[in-house]
């Protein structure tokens, strides 16, 4: 199977259709239109505000989303007929109207899709109809002096609008998202009917108020997470677009392989360094996964690495493309947006965990090739000074990123001129220069790729404008306080507390719904319940961004794992857990920053003594949960249960970064220590772990 097509399974959003002839023509000129529109928006913005622009960014968007992705539902025979024009006994028929597949993406737009298309865009133009229609209309300064006092027309498109934007989500992301939106449009709708004795109890709205949240107002439809995806991310998806086909993504790999093609561990790290590499371009996870899976996994095999612990290697290296800057995932941009940041200041709080977390992956890659007996793998692969100065100006556009956002610059300007540079550079390879022709490709595909992003963030305005209208996230921080506060009164295991319950809170969350949707509902949930206890507002953003990510690779969902596991053919239960094993850091440093104040050094605040501290017993907490968790201490000999029951409990009071937790700590990471040489030398000069045995 094509690494595209299983990439595309087992993202967030599901694979859309493959069109050929006209239609593909039209869909190609439409995402031109789009693309070129985003890039003018940077450098001429549209006088009447970015509202404005959001309103033509919607309009052209959403129709394609109804072109793109099929129903996928199934309807009577009759209804199909009727829709489709057709027979529906066709073969391979699918969606509203049956027809015929073009390719692994789906059908060709029915009937229905067409008239849902149209809808989108009057739905969507509506604000700015420029002649009165019904008592609404007259342009889009009569449309915004409406606010608050909808007239039934006004109504009527906007229950049109979040139609449709449910069913964008429906067929982009699945049930759902479009599942918990209509929970809380119940919860706005029926609040007012709960006993007003109960925490989450309010006044009640009435439909006409929730779809003027919804339609009229900047916490809605055309909300932070739209204005993001609008600007930022579809910028940022083009870049990508730009880069992968510049020969950037296979250039990653080969430098890779070239670094460490004569170490023992060479497969290993060849497929974290990929991911990694890949990673700060990519900002998907399932996508980083499997790129990278279908270049090292046969690597890995051969070296002799078991399906399912290559598979959780593989995952747990792409979800890194979600937290490596300078493309991080899309709920990194919305936090800029949401905290009134520059894109370079979340970009600096991200850089320590990163690295963090890849340090916990090599070293889990390490244990293993010990522990296991991996052998050396052949890497077909040159010099990397040689691969660097042939083609490292791949490397130049990143750099450009950060440089020209350290000199003051947008991140939307850097973008833009990242990308020009990108282009540029893409003439010195004459099998990957980006001509005319594959321009015009490298814009469409940025401008697919953000297809269903964009519905997601639109349709996230039902939940944060309901939380807005109803006050659901005091509330809701409120009641997971108290839950804390029941069982300690000492503010110090309060905070704890309340970390550990955000935490499962949002890890269940980030198994229904997507990375960014997952982090717009954390955020105003329970986002507040840490900001109450005091927790910074970098830290608790931080703190539900990472835990969004994580959805990638926690069971029983975990769609990196899955992913990894259709590359390797490995079981699929032990792929996603030897995941976890190895993406252990990231579910553990987000709780060190938030519940001590010295954990904020891991963002980078604080100054240089309190980033060192912070970062050096982080690191040494990290690299001891990987000894317990791998059960082999790198240069003397396996760990038994004892030794990996103590050094687990070291790691975890080692990232309570305070002076006698750390203490404490790093006495248990020595005994640990200890116990491992002593049955090393009780062992005798055989003893250890049998290569090959489990890990």
């Amino acid at each position: 199977m094509d690494p595209t097509d299983i990439a595309g399974r087992f993202e967030d959003e599901k694979p859309g259709r493959v069109l050929t002839g006209p239609i593909a023509l039209a869909l190609t000129a439409a995402t031109l239109a789009i693309s070129l529109l985003a890039l003018w928006q940077v450098f001429r913005p549209m006088a009447q505000g970015s509202k404005y622009y959001l309103i033509f960014f919607l309009a052209g968007v959403l129709p394609l989303v109804f072109l793109a992705y099929p129903a996928d539902l199934r309807l009577p025979r009759r209804l199909r007929e009727l829709f489709a024009g057709r027979a529906s006994s066709a073969p391979h028929a699918t969606g509203y109207g049956g027809s015929r597949s073009t390719g692994s993406g789906g059908s060709g737009p029915s009937r229905v899709d067409w008239l849902l298309a149209a809808a989108a865009l009057a739905g969507c133009l509506y604000p700015v109809l420029p002649i009165a229609l019904a008592g609404g209309g007259g342009g889009y300064d009569a449309f915004l002096d409406r606010q608050g006092l909808l007239v039934g027309m006004d109504v009527a498109m906007g229950t049109v609008l979040l139609l449709l934007l449910l069913e964008g989500c429906r067929r982009t992301t699945g049930w759902i998202l479009p599942a918990v939106c209509l929970v809380f449009l119940g919860y706005g709708y029926y609040g007012g009917l709960l006993p007003q004795t109960w925490a989450v109890a309010h006044a009640g709205l009435d439909f006409g108020q929730l779809v003027d949240a919804f339609y009229n107002s900047d916490s809605g439809f055309y909300g932070t997470p739209l204005d993001v995806a609008a600007t930022y991310i579809v910028l940022f998806t083009i870049y990508g677009a730009v880069l992968d086909l510049s020969g950037a993504g296979r250039f990653f790999v080969n430098l890779s392989a070239a670094a460490f093609r004569r170490s023992r561990t060479a497969a290993g790290r060849t497929a974290v360094a990929s991911g990694f590499l890949l990673g700060t371009v990519s900002g998907s996870g399932a996508a980083t996964t499997v790129s990278i899976g279908a270049v090292t996994w046969p690597i890995l095999r051969r070296a002799g690495y078991p399906a399912e612990r290559a598979g959780g290697m593989l995952a747990a290296a792409g979800v890194g493309a979600i937290l490596s800057p300078p493309t991080l995932g899309a709920a990194a941009f919305i936090i800029a947006e949401y905290l009134g940041v520059s894109y370079l200041q979340v970009l600096g709080w991200a850089v320590v965990p990163t690295i963090l977390y890849y340090l916990g992956i090599v070293l889990s890659v390490e244990i293993d090739a010990r522990r296991s007996g991996v052998r050396p793998a052949a890497l077909a692969a040159g010099s990397a000074w040689r691969l660097l100065a042939r083609s490292g100006y791949h490397f130049a556009s990143l750099f450009a990123i950060v440089g020209l956002l350290a000199v003051g610059l947008s991140a939307t300007r850097a973008v833009v001129l990242a990308t020009v540079l990108a282009i540029v550079l893409s003439f010195l390879d004459r099998s990957h220069r980006l001509t005319p022709a594959r321009l015009v490709a490298a814009l469409s595909n940025g401008v697919r790729g953000v297809l269903a992003v964009t519905v997601v963030c639109a349709a996230a305005g039902v939940i944060t404008a309901t939380t807005t209208k109803t006050g659901l996230g005091p509330q809701a921080a409120a009641l997971l306080v108290g839950a804390a506060s029941a069982v300690s009164s000492e503010p110090a295991v309060v905070l704890a507390l309340t970390a550990l319950l955000a935490a499962v809170a949002l890890s269940l969350l980030g198994l229904a719904v997507p990375v960014t949707a997952s982090f717009v509902i954390g955020w105003v949930i329970i986002g507040p319940a840490l900001l109450e206890l005091g927790v910074s507002a970098p830290a608790a953003a931080m703190f539900v961004f990472y835990f969004a990510v994580l959805s990638e690779v926690s069971p029983p969902t975990a769609l990196a794992a899955v992913a990894a596991a259709a590359v390797t053919g490995g079981r699929l239960v032990p792929t996603m857990w030897h995941t976890l094993r190895y993406a252990l850091p990231a579910y553990l440093i987000p709780l060190a920053f938030v519940i001590t104040p010295t954990g904020l050094g891991l963002l980078g605040i604080g100054g240089p003594r309190r980033i060192l501290i912070a970062a050096v017993v982080t690191a040494l907490g990290v690299a001891v949960l990987a000894v317990a968790a791998g059960g082999w201490l790198p240069g003397v000999g396996a760990a038994g249960a004892p030794e990996r029951v103590i050094g687990g409990a070291a790691g975890l009071t080692l990232l309570w970064l305070q002076p006698v937790p750390v203490a404490i700590g790093a006495v248990l990471a020595g005994v640990m220590a200890v116990g491992v040489f002593i049955r090393r030398g009780s062992a005798g000069p055989s003893g250890g772990t049998r290569a090959g045995s489990p890990a």
